[in-house]
């Protein structure tokens, strides 16, 4: 893992800003969820929330991304809260 200037104290372990696919971090916000169940509820959020959806539009995540860059993750956690 690369190390990142930018870190989050998430618990007791620093949350790590860096890409993330979206099972890996679906699952970190729903830790119970089976990662379909994950992915759908996270991006429910995200849509939700129109100023972070706007936002990654304006970062070129498309619906069949993959993964969420490190500034897309970042804008994640700033508007929805860390994980866990």
């Amino acid at each position: 893992m690369r190390n990142s200037p930018f870190k989050i104290k998430m618990n007791m372990e620093e949350f790590i800003i860096r890409t993330y696919t979206k099972k890996e971090l679906a699952l970190m916000y729903f830790p119970e969820s089976n990662p379909r169940t994950a992915v759908n509820h996270l991006m429910a959020w995200i849509h939700l929330c129109t100023p972070l959806w706007n936002e990654l539009l304006d970062m070129e995540y498309r619906k069949t991304s993959k993964a969420f860059s490190p500034k897309q993750v970042k804008a994640i956690v700033e508007y929805l809260g860390e994980p866990g």
